[in-house]
C-alpha cells in the first residue's frame, strides 16, 4: 500500500470546545514521510509540531498536543479521520489554539478530506504492527492488544445512568466503516457538569450544537442519537484518534474497557516505550472490508462531563 496525502488545500471555521471563540483549519497536502504535522500559528508566531505520545500535554475534556508555549488543543477527531481515512501525510494549520469541535464528531472532518480528494504516493506506508500481547490495566480501565493483520477494536462501557449502563461494539477500521459507523458519533456529557464546567471557566464552547447531553433520565437534545450505541462508537473514535499519535500506524486487535483519553495516552507511552519487545515495523497491506460483527444494543450509561 503506497503512503497518502490530500489532492489539495481545505479550510474550515468554527468554536473552540474549550474557549467558545471562534477557530480556524486549514488543511494542506504534505511530500511523502512528512506524516501528519501541526502549523501552530498564535502571537508568537508559527510553530510546527509532530504528534507524538509524549506530546500530549493534556486529557482533560479532550486530548491536547504541546510544545514548551504552544499547544493546540481538541485534536482527536481530526486525527481519528486522519487515521479512519488512510492520510498520511499532511499538514493541520490551526489558529486559535483548538481545532474546531464542529458538531462534536468527526463528520464534518470526513466531509472535508473526502472534499479535498485522497491521493496515492511515491512510497509504501509503513506500520508498527504488535508482534505479542501487550496488557495495560489501573482497577476498571483495561486496554490489551494482540497481534492482528488490521485495526480491531473491542470496546466496552459502563456508566450508571438510566439510558445505558453497558454498551459493547466491535469494530473494525478501513475508510468505509469508519465513514458509515463511527464518525457521526458524537461527545456527550451531563448537563450538570457542563453547567459546572462553564461556571468555572470550562468548555466555554460546549453546547446542544455540538454534544450529546444528558440529564438524569435521558436525551436532552431535541433530536435524539444519531445511533442506539452512539456513546460507545464516540468512545471507539476517540481511541483511533488517540491511537493516531503513534509515530506510525498501529496494527493490532484492542480490546478496551472504560478507557478515556489520559488512559489511552498512558497505555500508548507504554508500549511504544517498549517497542521493541512488542511491535515491529512492517510495510502495510490494503485493508479489507470485513464482514460487520452484530451488534449488541445497549440499556443504560453514565458519563463523564464530555467524553
Amino acid at each position: 500500500m503506497q503512503q497518502t496525502t490530500i489532492q489539495k488545500s481545505v479550510k474550515c471555521s468554527g468554536i473552540g470546545l474549550h474557549s467558545g471563540r471562534k477557530v480556524e483549519l486549514v488543511l494542506r497536502p504534505a511530500d511523502e514521510d512528512t506524516g501528519i504535522v501541526f502549523v501552530i500559528k498564535n502571537e508568537n508566531g508559527t510553530r510546527f509540531l509532530t504528534p507524538t505520545p509524549e506530546s500530549v500535554i493534556g486529557t482533560g475534556l479532550a486530548t491536547t498536543l504541546g510544545q514548551g508555549k504552544d499547544s493546540v488543543a481538541t485534536v482527536e477527531h481530526l486525527m481519528a479521520t486522519t487515521r479512519g481515512l488512510g492520510i498520511d501525510n499532511i499538514q493541520i494549520e490551526v489558529t486559535g489554539g483548538e481545532v474546531p469541535i464542529m458538531d462534536g464528531s468527526a463528520g464534518s472532518f470526513v466531509f472535508l478530506l473526502k472534499g479535498a480528494g485522497i491521493r496515492r504516493q511515491g512510497k509504501p506506508r509503513r506500520a508498527l504492527a504488535v508482534a505479542k500481547p501487550f496488557s495495560h490495566k489501573d482497577e476498571d480501565k483495561a486496554i490489551r492488544v494482540s497481534p492482528y493483520d488490521g485495526f480491531r477494536v473491542d470496546y466496552i462501557i459502563d456508566f450508571k445512568h438510566p439510558l445505558i449502563a453497558e454498551q459493547r461494539r466491535s469494530f473494525e477500521l478501513t475508510p468505509e466503516t469508519f465513514e458509515a459507523e463511527i464518525a457521526k458519533a458524537r461527545t456527550f456529557g451531563f448537563l450538570r457538569d457542563v453547567e459546572y464546567l462553564q461556571k468555572n471557566g470550562l468548555a466555554l464552547g460546549g453546547s446542544l450544537e455540538n454534544a450529546v447531553v444528558l440529564d438524569e433520565y435521558g436525551v436532552v437534545n431535541a433530536e435524539g442519537l444519531r445511533f442506539e450505541d452512539e456513546f460507545v462508537r464516540h468512545k471507539i473514535l476517540d481511541f483511533i484518534g488517540d491511537m493516531a499519535v503513534s509515530p506510525l500506524p498501529l496494527l493490532g486487535h484492542f480490546e478496551v474497557r472504560c478507557s478515556g483519553h489520559a488512559f489511552n495516552n498512558a497505555f500508548l507511552r507504554e508500549l511504544i516505550d517498549n517497542g521493541a519487545s512488542y511491535l515491529r515495523t512492517v510495510e502495510a497491506v490494503e485493508p479489507q472490508m470485513a464482514a460487520r460483527s452484530a451488534e449488541k444494543e445497549s440499556e443504560a450509561v453514565g458519563v463523564p462531563a464530555l467524553a
